[in-house]
């Protein structure tokens, strides 16, 4: 309860009387200045009568609409009665004991207001779990209320009759004021007694689902799946650390009701790509406040370190693994290497992804924190699992493109959030029915299969139905040539990417020159992350050594030289063709040996890696031809100087042998000059601080 004699040690001194001497002058310098009794009122009036029109409306939750409409009711009585006070104020200051006791109902109705606020934020099972906190603050701050109009002087401030009523009135209702609890704790004992019940395995009725969720305020797909949104984004903050198994459990429960209950619509931007826009542009570039400053990628998991800079976790960690303690961007030194997620940055990301039809990995194919979570609770696990179950006979029986549209785009929902999710849906028969849907027509329900396939290829027991799958390679490989979307193709190779992880696999797919040539194509025509994931799946296929000679015959080695200055990945396809026989392919094509040597001296982090990896394979496997042509490229010794001095460890270890190298052939190219009586053409200078070891 709001105690009146706690504005004392803020407000200020009489006049002629000193602070108090305890008081530092910097803590003083911090405490904004009172504002006058005009502005005082004005303040409370504006608050009160926001209040009498936004409280109750503002929350999404019908069981909690009772106890925010009393704050309506009675922010409307201080509205008029305040309409007189503003007027009062106009002619002078007010009482001192009235001014201090005004000061504190300000306080109470910013902190009515900050509940409104809190309440329209949260989820509506989330307010439901915590419906008694809830009911029991509001009881509270009426009380306080209470207690300060009671305390308020009217006599002092010679108010009408009437405008003192309305203060008595407001005073005794929020006296009376007693939350009817009984309906939002019966209607939270049916949600839990719910869960215990999916936690028996016992499949819900639905119309008693219907009607649980109807009393929740969930009565359509849009609704459900807002309310999935914002249970997943408070369980990954952990708003509520008593409540979290019930929230996990919840978002299971409320999949199934939105598959058993609602006609789902998938998202626009989800499932109604525009061909012709897709084909034509590239998707839309993200905010610069979106990028990793390291990467120029949109970031999947931005963290803040000490410097106040935000990065994606995965470059920053890469970052500090390689030795590093700077901030990448202002290089100052850090005083730790802490990282701390930037869960609002994060949240904006993720809507922006939503709105523009923008896929990030983490979205479609991590696990996420929620996920994590799953497979500790029983309630969830069963309802996965009556999900999969049922999307999957519903799919057997959809017969027409927009029906298996809307199945499909639910299972590759269920498919991204978890490995106990994916095995429910792969062991339900998801495979061989979302196989024949990659060669439809219809756009959105091509994209949904395709990422469908991709989601489920992640486990490994997934990865086996799929190549085992009659025509399912086949028909990743049509999507990857005759796609209705980029972003149709770019998840049709990521799922090469993701199957080609197996050892066998992976042969298998490297030996399909129909697969290696639809992806070559793409990293020559596609945008820009249709290339990426088209060369990361062309990286893997050359980790296999077999593979290597079908890859540089059908121009793998070309097309990643083409793209080594715009994506990091193909000076890693060049070392793994390298490493494994391709290097007299890459030798031999015009200007490649130059083109690795800049990007050593340009690239980013990993692309000079990279880089500096196949040069020292390219000199290793073909000796004097290549080290001559490295040699050759002006400026190429203090390249592998200053690599050596800022690069990552492997970078550092990979200029050292390249450093080396060099060396060698200078000392060799000289002994030969020396008996030939002059200097090899071509030879470069190299630095002293090289030439020491």
């Amino acid at each position: 309860m709001a105690n009146p004699r706690t504005v004392l040690t803020s407000a200020p001194s009489p006049p002629g009387c000193c602070p108090s001497s305890s008081s530092s002058s910097s803590s003083v310098a911090f405490v904004p200045p009172s504002p006058s009794d005009g502005e005082l009122l004005r303040s409370l009036h504006r608050l009160a009568r926001d209040l009498s029109a936004a409280a109750a409306a503002e929350t999404p939750a019908p069981f909690l609409r009772a106890a925010l409409a009393s704050i309506t009711r009675r922010s409307k009585l201080l509205a008029a009665a305040l309409d007189d006070l503003v007027s009062c104020a106009a002619a002078g200051d007010l009482p001192r004991s009235a001014s201090l006791c005004l000061r504190e109902v300000l306080l109470v109705l910013q902190r009515f207001k900050a509940l409104a606020a809190d309440c329209a934020a949260r989820s509506r099972m989330r307010l439901l779990l915590q419906s008694d906190e809830i009911e029991e603050e509001v009881r509270e701050l009426h009380q306080d209320l209470a207690t300060l109009l009671d305390l308020l002087p009217v006599a002092e401030l010679g108010l009408a009759e009437d405008v003192v009523d309305l203060l008595a009135l407001a005073s005794r209702q929020c006296r009376r004021f007693a939350p009817a609890a009984g309906a939002e704790q019966a209607l939270k004992a049916r949600v839990l007694s719910l869960i215990q019940g999916i936690e028996r395995e016992i499949v819900p009725e639905r119309e008693r689902l219907e009607e649980i969720l109807e009393e929740v305020g969930i009565s359509d797909a849009a609704s459900c799946g807002d309310e999935i949104e914002s249970l997943e984004r408070e369980i990954g903050d952990r708003a509520s650390e008593r409540w979290t198994d019930a929230m996990i459990a919840l978002v299971g429960l409320l999949r199934y009701a939105k598959c058993v209950l609602f006609s789902a619509t998938p998202r626009p931007s989800d499932s109604k790509p525009n061909p012709e826009v897709e084909e034509e542009a590239e998707p839309p570039a993200p905010p610069p406040d979106f990028r990793c400053p390291i990467t120029l990628d949109i970031m999947r998991e931005p963290v803040v370190v000490a410097s106040g800079q935000t990065y994606d976790r995965e470059s920053i960690a890469r970052w500090f693994d390689s030795g590093k303690s700077t901030c990448p961007k202002t290089g100052q030194v850090l005083t730790n290497l802490e990282l701390v997620p930037n869960k609002a940055l994060r949240n904006l990301i993720a809507k922006w992804c939503r709105g523009n039809g923008v896929a990030v990995e983490s979205s479609e194919a991590s696990k996420s924190e929620p996920a994590q979570a799953v497979s500790a609770n029983k309630a969830a696990l069963e309802a996965a699992r009556m999900t999969a179950t049922f999307l999957v006979k519903k799919l057997s029986i959809s017969f027409s493109p927009d029906a298996a549209n809307r199945v499909v785009h639910e299972i590759r929902l269920l498919s991204k959030s978890g490995n106990d999710c994916r095995a429910f849906v792969g062991e339900a028969g998801a495979v061989p029915m979302l196989v024949p849907l990659l060669y439809s027509e219809d756009a959105g329900l091509q994209l949904n299969a395709v990422t469908a396939l991709l989601n489920l290829s992640i486990l490994e027991a997934n990865k086996k139905r799929i190549m085992h799958a009659e025509g399912a390679v086949e028909a990743v490989t049509h999507i990857m040539s005759s796609g209705a979307t980029w972003r149709a193709k770019e998840n049709a190779a990521a799922a090469v990417l993701s199957l080609a992880s197996v050892h066998t696999y992976r042969r298998r797919l490297g030996r399909n020159l129909s697969i290696v040539e639809k992806l070559v194509h793409l990293v020559r025509t596609g945008p820009t992350s249709t290339k990426k994931d088209a060369l990361a799946a062309l990286l893997s296929l050359a980790g296999e050594r077999e593979n290597v000679g079908k890859l540089v015959d059908a121009g793998v080695a070309q097309v990643a030289l083409s793209a080594v200055s715009e994506e990091e990945t193909a000076a890693a396809v060049l070392a793994a063709l390298a490493k494994r026989g391709g290097a007299e392919a890459i030798v031999g094509m015009e200007g490649a040996v130059a083109r690795l040597v800049a990007e050593m001296r340009r690239g980013t982090e990993w692309g000079r890696e990279n880089a500096t990896a196949a040069l020292v394979l390219l000199c290793r496997r073909l000796g004097a031809r290549a080290v001559t042509q490295v040699m050759a490229v002006p400026g190429v010794e203090w390249a592998i100087w200053e690599l050596m001095g800022t690069g990552t460890e492997r970078a550092r270890r990979k200029a050292a042998s390249l450093g080396r190298i060099c060396r060698r052939w200078a000392a060799a190219s000289a002994a030969d000059g020396e008996r030939g009586n002059g200097c090899p053409a071509g030879a470069s200078v190299v630095p002293p601080a090289m030439m020491a070891s």
